[in-house]
Order: structure tokens, then sequence, then C-alpha cells
């Protein structure tokens, strides 16, 4: 046993067996703390370790990093328990003398020595401990394991450096495989918790796969373990602590000198920052609380806003009430940032609909969110060439997250928001549009899904398929957007396809599923729940703050939803083939492109040439996916 591990600073040579000379561990990136070699480990001068067991709990460990002068003792605690164990048998034995009757207790501690009797009772909590041990392995843990989906199936998970929202999305650092890191010892019989240092194997958002120092290539005790959880320390927080380094019992045998074998193997290796349990908390720390009030779309009206109250608060993600509902069963869930949410007045200000309370005035204890609390928009130049009403475009349909459909302006309101309609879908009364701003990753101009080969869904009931925007805008008598009023930026965001993550089904968004991306277009991205059809399938931008890397649901105590059983599949296998028989082949878009490009077309009087977008294989790139042709 080792009371924390700092390195050493005395000669490094060892009396283990030949596989201290391993080669030294490769360096890992540098903006994580070195582990140096000027600390100090507890050892005998000659090298060689001396045991003792301690008198109160029984755990074994090396007698030099004992406590007391004749190091009977493994930590303060248990030398004070014992003290304390010890006077309360001198007063039984006190009021034995003086005629007292002695107690069941008094009785026991005569009929053994006090050291004996505690010995016993720590072998019996650790027979206890193993017992429960033993049971807890023997009964499967119900529920869905990240670790156990992500080996059997060897996946890659997106980086948390892809979700700049989420918790340490911006702060991560350098954490990758090869780190070194302080992790609770489950292989042991001892009946206090201990440490040993494992190495980091393989990270999947935030869980990593460790592997206890010492194992070398033998993976049978590698475990899953929430990098940001509170198990995982830096390497030397036991030493400052006060915690024991106790290696695992299936390799005690291996080394005689485990304090060489941890200076060689850990000198020159990287660890956590040591405030890093700190920014982890302070990333977790949320500026919106309870019984706040805000302006959120209403989701049976998506035309218009109403006011909700804050719930809850989880990971970011709020409850909102709606005020009228006086039994709050009446809610609904969007991230903190999410574009549905705004402050009080909002709607007012840039001419939104809005559904006004019958409350006339604030409940006790609600008040207005303070606006700077809401996500910023970009601001736009509306003076010059603008969005009008009645153009055409492309468009995310929020009712069907899967599809891109054919869309109209049909009101400019101020700062750049647009109320958009689905063509041919859309009620009499308005009571069906939506609000998107003009920078929103959610819209595209005319041609965006021919040149990238997506699916595009045309007017319910048009006739003339396969779906041309050519004749359409003709038909119309219509316009398209300009294209150089949409945003072309591209950030640099890290996805690749195939990569695993947690994601909110938009559609019903209480929920965070198991997801994986499918495809990948300049900024969109296609999230696919794992176990369920395509057709379920949700088009997201890559900035979404309704996208999470594995492990959030954990950290942030969010229920996870599992990716669908084979019962479920059949089901909804069955019900979509019912629903695709039950639609009228007009109302699907045509599935193969016969051409990657436009023909050369004027729409709006200018003539445009559309770049081809990039690959699904490639995840991202700065160039706009369409460029106005010069004359």
């Amino acid at each position: 046993m080792f009371d924390g591990y700092d390195s050493c600073s005395e000669d490094t040579s060892s009396s283990s067996s030949s596989e201290d000379s391993e080669e030294e561990v490769a360096p890992l990136p540098s903006s994580l703390p070195i582990i140096k070699n000027n600390g100090q480990v507890y050892t005998y001068p000659d090298g060689k370790s001396g045991m003792a067991t301690c008198e109160m709990c029984g755990m074994v460990g090396v007698r030099d990093a004992f406590y007391s002068k004749t190091k009977r003792f493994c930590s303060v605690s248990c030398s004070r328990s014992y003290s304390s164990n010890s006077k309360k048998a001198s007063i039984l034995a006190r009021l034995q003398v003086a005629g007292k009757p002695p107690t069941k207790k008094a009785k026991v501690l005569q009929k053994q020595p006090l050291v004996a009797k505690l010995a016993a009772y720590a072998q019996y909590q650790a027979t206890l401990q193993n017992q429960a041990k033993t049971k807890a392995a023997a009964v499967p843990v119900e529920g869905f394991s990240w670790g156990n989906y992500i080996n059997s199936n060897s996946f890659t998970a997106a980086p948390v450096t892809c979700f700049k929202h989420a918790p340490m999305g911006t702060c991560w650092g350098d954490i990758s495989e090869g780190v070194r890191v302080e992790v609770p010892n489950t292989d042991c019989s001892l009946p206090t918790k201990v440490f040993w240092i494992a190495g980091i194997v393989k990270l999947a958002g935030y869980n990593a796969l460790l592997r206890y120092e010492g194992f070398e290539n033998d993976s049978s005790l590698d475990f899953w373990c929430n990098v940001c959880g509170s198990d995982i320390h830096p390497v030397g927080w036991c030493a400052t602590s006060g915690k024991p380094l106790v290696p695992p019992r299936t390799i005690q045998h291996k080394y005689t000198n485990w304090k060489a074998f941890l200076v060689k193997r850990l000198t020159g290796a990287k660890t956590l920052p040591p405030d890093f349990s700190q920014k982890v908390s302070e990333s977790m720390q949320y500026p919106f609380k309870t019984s706040m009030r805000v302006e959120v779309v209403d989701k049976t009206h998506l035309c218009r806003t109403r006011v909700a109250v804050v719930e809850s608060v989880i990971g970011g993600r709020l409850r909102l009430v709606y005020e009228e509902s006086e039994d709050k069963t009446d809610d609904f869930w969007c991230h903190m940032y999410s574009p549905l949410i705004h402050h009080i007045g909002w709607s007012r200000s840039i001419g939104h609909r809005f559904k006004r309370s019958d409350i006339t005035k604030k409940q006790d204890g609600h008040f207005d969110a303070p606006p700077h609390l809401f996500m910023k928009v970009k601001d736009v130049d509306a003076a010059g060439e603008w969005f009008k009403e009645g153009m055409k475009l492309e468009a995310i349909d929020p009712l069907n997250l899967s599809a891109i459909c054919v869309a109209t302006i049909r009101k400019v309101l101020a700062d750049g928001y647009l109320m958009i309609g689905i063509d041919g879908s859309e009620a009499a009364d308005g009571s069906d549009w939506f609000c998107y701003h003009a920078t929103s990753p959610s819209i595209f101009p005319v041609g965006f899904c021919e040149i990238n080969m997506i699916e595009l869904t045309p007017p319910r009931g048009y006739a003339k398929l396969p779906f041309k925007w050519f004749d359409y805008l003709r038909e119309t008598d219509s316009i398209a957007a300009p294209v150089k009023l949409f945003n072309k930026e591209v950030p640099n965001h890290g996805f690749h396809v195939g990569m695993k993550l947690e994601a909110v089904d938009l559609m019903e968004p209480r929920l965070v599923c198991v997801a994986t991306v499918t495809r990948i277009i300049h900024r969109l991205l296609r999230i696919h729940f794992d176990g369920w059809e395509d057709e379920y399938d949700q088009w997201v931008d890559c900035e979404s703050p309704d996208l999470y890397p594995v492990g959030w649901c954990q950290l942030t105590g969010y229920q996870l939803q599992p990716p669908a059983p084979q019962s479920s599949r059949d089901s909804q296998s069955s019900s979509s083939k019912q629903k695709k028989k039950a639609k009228s082949q007009q109302y699907k878009g045509h599935k193969k492109m016969s051409s990657l490009q436009l023909k050369d077309e004027l729409l709006d009087g200018e003539e445009y040439s559309f770049l081809q977008g990039a690959s699904d294989q490639e995840s991202n790139g700065s160039a706009s996916y369409y460029i106005k042709q010069e004359p």
C-alpha cells in the first residue's frame, strides 16, 4: 500500500521481474500535466517493502505507510477508532468491578482480547463485502451500457470537443489514450476504499476504457468509467488526500518493488490537470433557474409563442411548463441555447404572433429570465437586397425532421426572422407557419437538395413528378430566394460518418436517445436513432444544442433511451410498411437524381451554378456549397 504517488527522486532500479525493462511510455499531448521524477514513495532503504496489518480494519500494506510510532494502523481514523474502543472496554471493565451486572458487550469483550476481536470483526466485514460484490456480479445489471455497446460493435464516438455547449466542450484539452489517472481499485478484498493507477485505453465521449497499471496487454479487468465522474483523479491526488494506493490483487505477485515500477511507468507520462474536477463543476453550472419565465414556441400552434415557466434544469436542458397549465402537465423540453425560447417581450419586439395568457399578473415566485441569458443570433443587414414574402426555398420541416421540403416565405419579421410555410400542407389561417432566422442552418436555397443528392419532399398533391424547380417556379409564378442571403458558414465541427452520440428526439423532445451520424452535408448531419427505421432519422445542424457526447446522460443524471429492442423494431417496421402503403406516391420526392448538377436555369433573373456538397466521408470543409456564377 502506498500513501499516494508523486514519483520518486531516488534511483529507479528495481528488483522486480524483467517486465520492468519495457519501453517508456510514449509522449502524450503537451498541454496536460507531466508526472515528474521528484516525489516520494514509502519503502525500506534496501528497496524491499516491509508489510504490516492494521489492527483495526485488517488492511495489509507497506509498514512505513502506516500511522502511529508503532505502525499499527493504516490510517488516522483507524487509530482513533481503536483508541475509542479501548476506552469503552476499560469503562465496561470498571463497571463490572463496581458490582454492576455486565452487559452483553462486556461479556463479549471478556471472552477474547480486544485486538483479536477487532481483527475478527474486520475479517467479518471483509467477508460481507466480498459476498455483496459476488452477488452484484452474478446479477446482470438492467439497462443500457455504452461500454458494452461500443466494445461489442467496435464503434467510435464523437469527441467531446464536437459539442461546445456540453460540459467541458470548450476546455476538454488533450485528454486522450495513454493519459494516467487514479481510480478506485475494485480488484481488492480490503474493507476500505483503496485506489490504483490506470491508463486510458480508449475514449468514447466522456467515457474512457481504463486498464490498471501493471496489467500490460491483459484486458481481463478493463473497465469503463466517466472521465468527469467523481471517482477519477489526476495522478498525485491520493498523495495530497491521504488515500492509499494498493495494487490489484491479481497482479500483486508480479513485482516486489512497486515503487520502482510506478516510477518507471509514470515518469514523463501525462495526467489530468489538478483542477480538472473544478472545471467540470464550473462547466455544469447553468444560468437558468427554476421559476424563471420565458417565451417559447407553442407546441400545438408553431406559428405563435406562449409564456412558460422553468420547472427544472438538467444538464442545461429545461423542462418548461406553460403558464396556464394548472396541473403542470402541459410542458415542453428544450436546451437553454435552443432557438425556440426567448426573453419575455421578444414576440412583440419582432412582430411574432403571441398567445396572451389568461393570468393577468405573475404568480408568486415567478420572475422574467434576463435577456442576456438567451442565445444571440447574428446581426443581419435587411436594408439592401433581402428576403421577401412569396420567395421560394428549401427548409427542414419542423413537424417531420427527416424531410427537407419545398417551402415559401410567408412573412418577413424584424431582426432577420422569417415566417415560413411548407408548400401544399399549409393551414388557411397560417397556424402551421414556423419561425426561422435568416441565418438558420435549417433553410437552404433552391437546388440545395438536388446538388447534394438529398431527397426533396415536393408539395403535397403536386402531380408532376419528378419534381423540377424550374417548372414549379414557372407554374407558381414565383422566384427563388437569392442564394447570397443564406448562411454559408461551415465550421470545422469534427464529426465523421458512423460516430456515436446521444441525441434528442426532436419529435418527442423529452427523450435523449442512442444515435449515429449517418450522413454529413457540410454542416448538416443526418442523425439515425439506433434500432429504429430510417424514416425516423432527423436532419440536425452540427452545432445543435440537442446533440451530446456519449456519457452525457450519465454525467448529468438524464435518462438515456437505449436502442429499440427487436420486438419494437418488428412492430414499428410493420407499422412503417402500412403507413407507406397508405401514402400516395405523389407525396414522395424522386429517390435518385439523374444529374449532380442543375440545368442552366434562370432563377430570379440571375444564373447560378452550385458546387456539389461534401461527400459522406468528409466531415469538414470551409468552402460554401454554392457560389454565384460570374457573368
